[in-house]
Parts: C-alpha cells; structure tokens; sequence
C-alpha cells in the first residue's frame, strides 16, 4: 500500500473518530445541561397557577371593595325590613348566578324590586280599575284586576331573571362543543386542566363572552379551591343546562377514579354536538306550526285579493 493511500486512511479515520466523539458528548453531556424537563414544567405550572390565584384574589378584592361602595339604599332596605326572610325566593343566587349576576348587590336589588314592583302595580291599580272606575266593571273585577297588576309586579323580577338566564344559556350553548374540542386539543397536547381551561377562554372569547366568563370563572377556581370537583360543582350550578351538568360530572368522575381526561372530554364533545344538532333538529320541526298563524293572518287574505280582485273586475265590467 502506498504513502498517500495510508495518509488517507489514516485522516478518514481521525475523522470518523472525532464525529463519534462529539456525537458522544452530545448525548451524554447535553441532557446533563438541561436538567430536569418535568421539574421545569412543574415549576412552570406551579408559578401559572400561583398568578392565577393571586390575580383572581385581586379581582375577588376589587369587587368586594365596589360592592362595598354599591350597595347603599338598596342593601339598608333590604337589612331594615329583614326582607330576606319576608321575601325568599329558593335557589336565588343559583338563578342569579346562572343569569350572570354575581355578588350580593344583584340580591339586594331584586328583593327591593320584589318590594317596590307590587306596592307600585297597587296604586296603579287601585287609580285605573277603582277610582277612575271602568265602566262595565263591577267592583270585584276591579278588586281581582287589581290584585293580578299585584301579583304580576310580585313574580316580574324573577321572570326578567329567568329570561336573562335563558339568553345567557342560549349564548353558550351553540359553542359549547367546539370548546370542549380546544379544551381536548389542550389536554392532549400536555397542558394542566388550569392552564387548559384558561387557553379555551381566551380563544372563545369571541365567539362567546358569556362562555368565556364561565370558563375563566371554572380556571379560578381550579386554582384557589381545595378540590377540583367543587370547581366543577359550581361550572353545572352556574350553567343549568343537561349538557354542561353531564359534562361536568364527568369530569368529576374522571378526577375521583383517575380516568383518562382526553377519553371523557371526547365523548362528552360528540354527545353534546348530537345534543346541538337534535336541537336544531327540533326548531325545524316545529317551524310549521309557528308559521301557520302569520300565514293565516298575512298570506291568505293577499293571495285572496291576487286572485279575487281581477274576477270582480271583470263581473263589474260586465254588468
């Protein structure tokens, strides 16, 4: 063999040996550097959720301190005449809550507006149907008449909850399942169940503030609550809706048992998508009924008139 040939297998080989070395210290020194992955990501999570906590300790202070200042007449009528226990209404920071009216403000207004409204539909009743008396009208219906306007003003505060509550519902509902999709993809991608939640509210805020809300509301809690499942307690008390109740008490299950988190947030998704589209399902099948009294009233009397009116023109003209 050669001089040269010898050079060269001699360079190759000091090559080859270098690459082996470095690729050596690249995998051995290399991991050594950069530590511990799940020890970062669980300081990284602890230190989100500690901010977590501490801004909604913020929030929950602001609000307290302008509730404080807010509540005024409202809160000492209410106190004074013990109203509370005269007017108790069951379940009233539930439907307040599910109306979106958080807070003991919300409570001192609606107990006053149960005061005032019947006391005000009373002498206006008692003005229209008695002193300017109706005529036609004896004095018991003016007496019953009366106290209808009474008891009307009585349940009025608590039909305009319930509909704040149903509009609220309909908000949320329609993109519920594509939350829960997020929240999947979340999940599945490595995220905790705080950092999750958080990430879907951001997302869905534009597509629904109100669902948005509930969602940062149920991440808050995740943080600061000694147990996850209260969490999800008050997500399906603050939404009173089957689908969001099922949804959340999978996810109470899945916490207590140690189920697959992804498993229940996928089926929990196709079920409340099939719950959508049996909802849309129903409003097209009770579309002709609805439609059947305008076209009585609108489109029957024109179609008459379109085909009607040129025959009695005619008639006229003949005779």
């Amino acid at each position: 063999m050669s001089p040269e040939s010898v050079a060269l297998f001699r360079s190759a080989g000091s090559i080859v040996i270098a690459v082996l070395f470095i690729a050596s210290f690249w995998i051995v020194v290399v991991p050594m550097l950069e530590g511990d992955k799940k020890k970062k990501r669980m300081e990284s999570v602890a230190s989100a959720r500690e901010g977590m906590r501490q801004s909604r300790l913020d929030s929950l202070q602001n609000e307290a301190r302008l509730r404080a200042d807010g509540k005024g007449v409202a809160k000492n009528l209410v106190d004074r005449f013990s109203l509370e226990k005269l007017l108790e209404a069951s379940d009233l920071k539930d439907k307040m809550a599910q109306a979106g009216l958080r807070g003991q403000k919300p409570v001192y207004f609606f107990y006053m507006a149960r005061l005032v409204l019947p006391l005000a539909m009373l002498v206006f009743g008692l003005i229209v149907f008695v002193i300017l008396n109706i005529p036609g009208w004896d004095f018991t219906q003016r007496i019953a008449a009366t106290l209808g306007l009474v008891a009307f003003g009585y349940y009025l505060p608590g039909l305009i909850v319930k509909n704040i509550a149903n509009k609220r519902l309909a908000s949320i509902m329609p993109v519920f399942p594509d939350a829960l999709d997020l929240l999947l993809i979340c999940v599945e991608s490595g995220m905790s169940v705080e950092l999750a939640f958080a990430r879907v509210a951001n997302e869905m805020g534009d597509a629904s503030v109100e669902l948005a809300e509930e969602f940062s509301l149920t991440t808050a809690e995740l943080s600061y609550l000694t147990s996850r499942r209260l969490a999800y307690e008050n997500l399906a008390r603050r939404n009173n809706h089957p689908g969001i109740r099922a949804v959340a008490t999978a996810l109470v299950q899945a916490e207590r048992y140690g189920t697959p988190l992804g498993d229940t947030l996928r089926t929990m998704a196709n079920e409340n998508r099939q719950l959508r589209v049996m909802q849309a399902e129903k409003k097209a099948a009770a579309l002709p009924a609805k439609l059947t009294v305008p076209m009585i009233l609108f489109f029957l009397p024109v179609l008459f008139i379109v085909i009607l009116t040129p025959a009695a023109l005619k008639l006229t003209t003949a005779f």
